[in-house]
């Protein structure tokens, strides 16, 4: 039997190491869906209930394994549907290929059924890579290309495939002139600053007398290296929504999140001190960072398109934050003094205990905080936490405290709804043996999380650990819009556009034949948690909690 396009395509895959793809079918991929069906589905196609959240499912993928995540889907509407979960991949700079299906070439140009001009429609989230495959010859090349540049640029990319291109001949590329050919090997690579760049950071760190640290996602590398440049410094140390789970929240000086979201100790850590050194993040509110001309600044970044935003920064290093910390942490002196680190230590001291009163604090039904600070210490030591966008993402960052191996993931910086469950279920494929829980508001619970409960229904025996634990905050409003109106604008809430209505989310996954907890008093909170942790499948817990305690 010869060898189909669609067939090689998912060899190619097969050779890269891709063990999952994330979609739904249409007539625009059917040549594929034929080519698994030859292949004996491998890699594994796992059935989304819309495109977008395939595309979301292979970016918590890609995020909770350090591999590539792999979404398909139809053309025309299928296409357009991936087009939210590749931007929270540009945006966290995950690494994702879509591949994507297209009209016959026939009818390309005649406004046929389904015809959508994907390269102007791709042309900004694909925009490191994309690319149409109009002859078998273009391939491996464009597959490949497809994958290294998502690896290598940490970015999404797109191959298009017009539907009768799928099912031709597959033959390769010829030793002749406008060929190319490509190779499967990946090696690989760092980068490190300069020198002289590396003396003139250690200059800034060791005139520093109060050195204050931000870390990001991009440190997740260098967690040792980062213990032991505060130590050498006495330095304090706060985590960009991405970057929480880089550090223990266990480490004395670790003040916690910043920002929006972020703690009182974070905020006075940058108040006070007066040197910044920020390492793999980009975090994009200024306003929470020192005051300009006040301080000192040195970045480290792996992305020199990044490098030297978000402050005025006097050196700036390009180079992967582990890399360079080996050859920065020898050139920097100890501090003596701990005067300073005493000083973090005690701010997030005193903040522990305001987050165990406000804990405390009773509200009307139950107090959204109490439910997250239940959680955090009947959390597994091995958990993966998401998270979705909206007030939820508060509770998240300042009563779940990060140690031992606990993962935790958010859409950060395109910040969109809908994503905690997506993000869940690609967790589950990435690290079936471990506990995922995912923390979810019920405005983003109605937009899509219900939806994708039949998902979790539908591969509840394909992981090894059952444990897939939904978390819903039901409040009946789209709370954190309400409190920024509220607290930015002045205005009360708009109840047109904020009420939601009481749709049981336990009761919905009940109808699947999951497990659901409803909770309606603050006493049930965390023997609901306990239940949900030691179940053997799926379970959806939904909290009825207070709209009016502010984030």
């Amino acid at each position: 039997m010869t060898t189909k396009v669609a067939d090689y395509v998912l060899a190619r895959l097969r050779e890269w190491g891709v063990d999952h793809v994330y979609g739904y079918p249409g007539d625009g991929i059917n040549g594929l869906l034929a080519a698994w069906g030859r292949a004996e589905n491998e890699p594994r196609f796992i059935q989304a209930r819309h495109e977008e959240m395939a595309a979301f499912q292979a970016v918590g993928y890609a995020k909770f394994s350090g591999r590539l995540g792999v979404c398909a889907a139809t053309s025309g509407p299928g296409a357009i549907h991936l087009l939210n979960g590749l931007y929270d991949a540009k945006l966290d700079h995950v690494p994702v290929v879509a591949l994507v299906g297209q009209t016959h070439r026939s009818a390309m140009g005649g406004s046929y059924q389904q015809e959508v001009d994907l390269h102007s429609l791709y042309k900004d989230v694909a925009s490191d890579f994309l690319e149409t495959v109009t002859v078998p010859e273009q391939l491996p090349n464009v597959l490949d290309r497809a994958i290294r540049t998502a690896y290598a640029r940490r970015a999404p990319t797109a191959v298009i495939i017009p539907a009768d291109v799928q099912e031709l001949d597959y033959t390769p590329p010829t030793h002749e002139f406008k060929m190319v050919p490509s190779s499967l090997d990946r090696s690989g690579w760092s980068a490190v600053p300069s020198s002289s760049a590396l003396e003139r950071a250690a200059e800034v760190l060791n005139a520093g007398e109060r050195v204050a640290v931000l870390v990001g996602q991009g440190a997740a590398g260098a967690r040792a290296e980062v213990r032991q440049l505060a130590d050498t410094l006495g330095a304090g140390i706060a985590k960009a929504l991405l970057g929480l789970d880089v550090l223990s929240d266990d480490l004395p000086y670790v003040t916690g999140p910043i920002g929006l979201l972020g703690t009182r100790p974070s905020y006075e850590l940058m108040r006070d001190c007066d040197t910044l050194l920020t390492i793999g993040s980009s975090f994009p509110y200024t306003q929470f960072l020192p005051e300009f001309g006040k301080v000192r600044g040195v970045q480290i970044d792996l992305d020199p398109h990044m490098i030297g935003m978000r402050y005025p920064y006097e050196v700036n290093l390009v180079g992967d934050a582990r890399e360079t910390l080996l050859r920065l942490l020898p050139m920097l002196r100890r501090k003596e003094s701990r005067d300073w680190q005493d000083q973090v230590m005690a701010g997030v001291r005193r903040w522990d205990e305001v987050m165990e009163q406000r804990a405390e604090v009773s509200a009307d039904p139950i107090n959204p905080e109490y439910v997250a600070h239940c959680l955090n210490p009947l959390l597994p030591d091995d958990a993966i936490l998401t998270c979705d966008s909206g007030s939820v993402a508060n509770w998240y960052a300042r009563h779940v405290r990060m140690r031992g191996r606990i993962r935790g993931s958010l859409s950060g910086t395109l910040a969109t709804m809908g994503s905690g469950v997506p993000y869940a279920i690609g967790a589950k494929f990435a690290q079936p043996d471990r506990p995922v829980v995912a923390l979810v508001g019920d405005g983003a619970m109605q937009m899509n999380g219900m939806a994708e409960l039949i998902t979790a229904a539908k591969y509840r025996h394909a992981w090894d650990d059952p444990r897939l634990i939904i978390g819903v905050w039901n409040n009946q409003d789209l709370n954190q819009v309400t409190w920024e109106m509220r607290a930015m604008g002045g205005a009360p809430q708009f109840l047109p556009s904020q009420e939601i209505p009481d749709v049981s989310a336990a009761r919905f996954a009940e109808s699947l034949g999951l497990k659901g907890i409803r909770v309606e008093k603050p006493e049930q909170v965390e023997q609901a948690w306990r239940e949900a942790l030691s179940a053997d499948g799926p379970v959806c817990v939904e909290f009825l909690t207070d709209p009016a305690v502010p984030p």
